[in-house]
């Protein structure tokens, strides 16, 4: 029970450290006079996606590589077949109106380039290096388009766009308020993985469940909460039409970035068991946005029970 209360713990300080790190780098930078563009493009991303490269990192450290792995590729399927199913029975999310085909192919290229290097039997400082590039790649054509919408339409109105999509944009915040969070965030994020990675790992040798599964479910599921919570209250508030753009950059970001840097740290073998199962779940879950992204359906309440209910399923899969 006190490994269960820990993990519980570790994760909501993870979920309050990293909403603090993205409040204070926003405003810092906005303080700094730092384009809005570059802020929303890398520091909100690389802040947003904070707890799940802390687990990462820290697994790696304490030797349990399969939290790691299994952390991001169980994040991927969660965010697509329950932050956007669970919504989905409250109010429906109005997808057609969101244009994500570009990114979706790229979140796509990018599955299979991670899969495809999964087969090489273990992430090392090379697969990673070839994340990073594409990651890379994905950001230069962002910045790219943001530069063409922006002398198209004029600087101010680029900047007023941008700033209203951050919540956490405040340009007149104090200094010493600023400092509160990015230290609240720093201390807290290594704080709240250590936590969370020790006692995950408890929990599964004391059930006799494997590293792999605690990180596809336990973790994964925790690290997707910030993604489930806002698209919950964008469902309830009728304001979803952007939600699946945001799980597909958070996905194609998990997989280029996470990994990437955490290669960095040391080398992440990748258990048969992702090889035969849980990757092609991971696309397989990918590939049911097809309808949502090219043919402008909605996703209904019968389309969340459907997504719900495959999530369902796949857990039930794993921990049998």
């Amino acid at each position: 029970m006190t490994a269960w209360l820990l993990s519980g713990l570790g994760l909501l300080i993870l979920l309050l450290a990293g909403d603090a790190l993205v409040r204070g780098a926003v405003n810092l930078s906005l303080r700094m006079g730092v384009p809005a563009l570059i802020v929303s493009l890398t520091i909100v991303a690389f802040g947003t996606s904070a707890p799940e490269l802390l687990i990462a990192i820290s697994a790696i450290k304490e030797n349990a590589p399969g939290i790691a792995l299994g952390n991001v590729v169980g994040s991927n399927t969660a965010n697509i077949l329950l932050v956007l199913g669970l919504p989905a029975l409250l109010a429906t999310l109005h997808t057609s109106e969101c244009d994500s085909r570009k990114n979706y192919v790229f979140m796509l290229l990018a599955s299979v380039l991670f899969i495809g290097l999964a087969f090489c039997g273990v992430f090392n400082m090379f697969s990673g290096a070839i994340l990073l590039a594409a990651l890379a790649l994905v950001l230069w054509n962002a910045f790219r388009e943001a530069y063409a919408h922006r002398k198209a339409c004029g600087e101010a109105c680029a900047d007023d766009d941008e700033l209203e999509g951050l919540e956490e944009a405040d340009p007149n915040m104090a200094y010493w308020k600023v400092s509160v969070y990015l230290v609240l965030g720093l201390i807290g994020l290594p704080m709240g993985a250590h936590l969370l990675v020790d006692n995950a790992t408890v929990i599964a040798r004391t059930y006799g469940v494997s590293e792999t599964v605690i990180g596809l479910t336990l973790v994964a599921v925790g690290t997707s909460l910030p993604e489930l919570a806002t698209t919950v209250m964008a469902a309830l508030r009728r304001q979803a039409d952007v939600a699946l753009g945001n799980v597909i950059g958070s996905n194609m970001f998990n997989l280029l970035a996470i990994v990437g840097i955490a290669t960095l740290v040391g080398p992440i073998p990748v258990d048969p068991e992702f090889l035969e199962f849980d990757l092609w779940v991971m696309l397989g879950a990918s590939l049911l946005l097809i309808p949502f992204v090219f043919f402008k359906r909605d996703i209904t309440r019968a389309w969340g029970i459907v997504l719900t209910l495959l999530y369902a399923v796949y857990v039930i899969v794993l921990l049998a």
